[in-house]
């Protein structure tokens, strides 16, 4: 409908400027074709000759132009009171206008306007539209020639019929051909728009479906380089992006609820043992008693470490801008870590090399990076082993001298939940370092764990983030 408005408007301004091109053309011809008339009429009446004073013919007068066609017509009834046409139409007007003749074979009579007297007093002719007597339309051109010694009105006319019969015809075609061309315009427009529209009709039709079943990852074929196809792309990366983070989250629960199952077990056995031996009246062994105790209290340690991992990591995978960051002394967050983590290993010895740099980004989850690293050393460092830290322009390094994370294992130290089959009897739940990699990632850096660089024992974190070494102003 658009398409066949628009078209229709510009159909009409085009058919318009045509219809008054062809018209402005026509009146212009017709002007000088009037303008080229003889200047002086052929025949005078009777007892008015002209200036030579040898011509004297007959005509056909009156007051008014309708009764000088009245006394032709009964003067000349065998010519239907015409006579013989002339080229041009004539018609003398008296200074008074109270006689009009019209000369033999002038045709109709021309109606006058008061305004056609106005001519006496002035020299050369004007040209004015009018009519005949008869009605047809005429142009008219107006000027003065002596008649015994006084100077009549002379009006000679020529008919513009013609022209506006043919202006009626042509303003039929364009109208014509208007219709045509907007209704063409129409179907086209209606063909092209659904045949342009379709890989939207494709796209909502999918995004129903999706909205309708919740089946996440469909995607629908893309063809070309429009802006249609844009939109399906972004489309078809939306709907795998939420397919991903569906799986992502089911794999979470699904881990998550794994690593509950083994604390939460072993303390419902413990608590179930001391309510049955409390009911028996059959007391535990202190020692025992003492030991249980002490396993609770690590198992509820190690589930409320847990619960914090995962509240951690149900922050989105991408940085959140509205977060506030602020300027953090990351070498002194590395000095506070460094303190935890000797408490956490006293018999290991740290090895540091921490020079000043600053970063944006959220304190609280830098301190907790750099601690999840210091633990992962910590945890497999060998008795008395050594754990070498190390910040200089921007990149912090912790390397430990354990056995080292096999090369097949590598693609998976970052994922969440996931442990090593070497070290599942440790203490941990996996997602240590799940948590390392996605808060140097919001802070706009990178992370990576390997072997040792110089092919000793153990493995190296490298972390790489942007800063500067002075804190800005």
């Amino acid at each position: 409908m658009l398409t066949a408005a628009a078209v229709a408007v510009a159909i009409a301004v085009a058919a318009a400027a045509c219809w008054f091109v062809v018209k402005d053309q026509l009146d212009k011809q017709a002007h000088t074709v009037l303008a080229d008339a003889p200047a002086d009429p052929i025949m005078l009446p009777p007892g008015l000759i002209d200036q030579n004073g040898t011509k004297q013919l007959p005509v056909a007068c009156g007051t008014t132009p309708a009764q000088a066609q009245a006394q032709a017509e009964k003067e000349w009834p065998t010519n239907g009171g015409h006579g013989r046409y002339n080229r041009w139409p004539s018609e003398l007007v008296s200074p008074s206008g109270s006689q009009v003749c019209l000369p033999f074979g002038s045709g109709s009579g021309i109606i006058t306007t008061p305004g056609d007297l106005d001519a006496i007093g002035t020299n050369g002719f004007t040209v004015r539209e009018g009519s005949f007597v008869d009605g047809n339309s005429a142009l008219v051109r107006v000027s003065t020639v002596s008649v015994n010694n006084e100077r009549w009105v002379l009006l000679t006319a020529t008919s513009t019929q013609s022209i506006d019969d043919s202006l009626r015809q042509l303003a039929l075609v364009l109208s014509c051909v208007a219709l045509a061309g907007v209704a063409v315009a129409g179907v086209a427009g209606r063909v092209v728009a659904r045949s342009a529209l379709k890989p939207v009709d494709q796209l909502t039709d999918m995004v129903e479906h999706i909205a309708r079943t919740e089946e996440v990852g469909t995607t629908i074929p893309v063809h070309g380089k429009d802006e249609i196809a844009r939109l399906s792309t972004s489309f078809n990366s939306m709907s795998t992006a939420l397919a991903n983070s569906r799986e992502r989250q089911t794999r979470l629960i699904a881990d998550a609820g794994h690593e509950l199952r083994t604390p939460l077990t072993s303390l419902r056995t413990n608590v179930d043992l001391l309510i049955r031996s409390d009911a028996q009246g059959r007391a535990l062994p202190a020692e025992t008693r003492a030991r249980m105790l002490g396993n609770m209290k690590a198992q509820m340690q190690e589930l409320t470490v847990l619960i914090g991992d995962l509240l951690q990591l149900s922050r989105p995978d991408t940085p959140n801008p509205e977060a506030v960051r602020t300027v953090v002394p990351f070498h002194e967050t590395v000095g506070r870590a460094l303190e935890r983590g000797r408490l956490r290993g006293p018999s290991l010895v740290f090895e540091t090399d921490v020079r000043p740099w600053y970063v944006h980004g959220d304190p609280a989850a830098l301190e907790r990076a750099v601690i999840n690293l210091l633990d992962n050393a910590v945890k497999y460092s060998p008795p008395a082993g050594t754990i070498e830290v190390s910040l200089r322009e921007g990149r912090l390094t912790v390397r430990d001298h354990g056995p080292g994370i096999p090369a097949e294992e590598l693609p998976y130290v970052f994922d969440r939940f996931w442990r090593s089959p070497s070290s599942r009897q440790l203490p941990g739940s996996g997602l240590g370092l799940s948590i390392v990699a996605q808060t140097v990632q919001d802070t706009g850096g990178q992370v990576s764990l390997g072997p040792a660089p110089d092919g000793g024992p153990g493995a190296q974190a490298v972390v790489l983030l942007p800063g500067q070494p002075a804190e800005p102003r």
